[in-house]
């Protein structure tokens, strides 16, 4: 068993999904090197919030200032009649100063040559790229890097990176939530909802609640449940690689890649900064404490260590979930100890909030003192949203969130 502690001095770069630009700044704030999003159009996540093309120019802007990347999802399956407005994207994505593209669709590939030819292109998981003779392929038709099928092992991966060239990079999905089908490939949302999962629409029928009928010798139905809430006969685990970093950089991979663009600001910024801590060298006790406090289904390896890990969490079919979010900081004023804080959640005077910052996750506090932005004491439980000033006896950062145990 490899010792779980990040010791390679690769430097790898970790990239996190935001679903809008609160989500983007979250991400940046608690370490990414990298951010992808989608546009309103020709995205695979068509029901998260999603970025305008002008959002996307201030998403570029503010990442660049930071020294992030900005990589963007065309990476539905396209029909003729899109193709039509599809240069005029690919353009302006190019113009906004887009790093990369992350597509999937071959029609995307010889629009972008002709139209975009500054963007790098990646080539989407959706392709279900398994072996270094398709890899090579997309390298030819100009891909520069390939998000690589959820299928492979951590050995299969060592043997293709093996038989590929440097100028071909390989990025693998580390944490989140995990697909039933052939890496993301699905026609169970188009049969049972009529929304495409192919084309950003998908419902997630695999995470319902199913019942098994067996046709009786009387001609009666019976049915055969596992539990009172019914069977979660196709409820994938969620991935977590936090324990197997060094594996994955060991075997080429040169991205990390986080799963969740419809995930909230208290997902992003939780497993975000856990695996910022883990490739700094963070103990791994505590990283994975920190996994294990956000919302989630039974962890799995997926198929990365080749060893049968368990993939279906037929046992529930609900999340696991040991903190909620209660503000995310807007200021705070070191002398007089106030933070100025957007609250997200119910929380009262005396209660004791942890506070989730880049690389610390120890410090809690007791609030000492509501009020809201007019200076007036608030006494009961603020409403969610509203800006208010507190009392916290730590310092804090813009951008730091507090929390609270869901047990409170």
């Amino acid at each position: 068993m490899s010792d779980p502690k990040v010791k390679s001095n690769k430097r790898v770069e970790l990239l996190a999904p935001a679903g809008n630009m609160e989500r983007l700044i979250t991400a940046i704030h608690f370490g990414a090197d990298a951010v992808y999003l989608g546009t309103t159009a020709f995205s695979l996540r068509n029901m998260a919030d999603n970025f305008t093309l002008d959002e996307v120019r201030e998403a570029v802007s503010y990442a660049h200032e930071r020294g992030v990347k900005i990589y963007v999802t065309v990476n539905a399956f396209m029909r003729d009649s899109e193709l039509e407005s599809l240069p005029e994207t690919l353009k302006a994505l190019e113009d906004a100063g887009v790093d990369a593209l992350i597509i999937n669709d071959p029609s995307v590939v010889r629009i972008a040559k002709r139209v975009a030819p500054k963007l790098a292109l990646h080539l989407s998981t959706q392709a279900n790229t398994l072996n270094s003779e398709a890899a090579l392929f997309w390298h030819e038709q100009g891909i520069e890097r390939i998000v690589l099928a959820r299928e492979l092992t951590l050995s299969e991966i060592r043997t293709m990176r093996e038989k590929l060239p440097a100028s071909l990079e390989l990025e693998a999905f580390v944490h989140g939530a995990m697909c039933v089908s052939y890496s993301g490939r699905c026609l169970l949302s188009n049969y049972i909802a009529g929304r495409d999962s192919n084309r950003g629409e998908c419902v997630q029928p695999c995470r319902w609640s199913y019942e098994v009928r067996e046709l009786g010798s009387n001609g009666e139905y019976f049915t055969l449940i596992s539990e009172k809430e019914g069977s979660f006969i196709m409820n994938s685990r969620d991935m977590c690689m936090a324990e197997h970093l060094n594996e994955l950089i060991d075997s080429g991979i040169i991205s990390l890649k986080i799963e969740g663009r419809m995930k909230s600001i208290l997902y992003v910024a939780t497993v975000v900064n856990a695996y910022r801590m883990a490739l700094d060298g963070a103990d791994m006790g505590i990283v994975l404490d920190e996994l294990n406090r956000i919302s989630h289904r039974p962890y799995t390896t997926g198929f990365m260590l080749d060893d049968g890990a368990e993939l279906m969490a037929e046992d529930s079919g609900g999340y696991i979930q040991d903190y909620r979010i209660s503000a995310v900081v807007l200021d705070y004023n070191a002398e007089t100890k106030i933070a100025h804080i957007e609250q997200r959640n119910r929380f009262f005077d005396g209660d004791v909030l942890s506070i989730l910052s880049p690389g610390d996750v120890s410090r809690s506090f007791t609030v000492r003192g509501i009020r809201n932005e007019e200076g007036e004491v608030v006494t009961g439980a603020p409403h969610p949203c509203e800006r208010l000033f507190i009392g916290c006896g730590e310092p804090l950062k813009p951008g730091d969130i507090l929390r609270q145990s869901s047990d409170t």
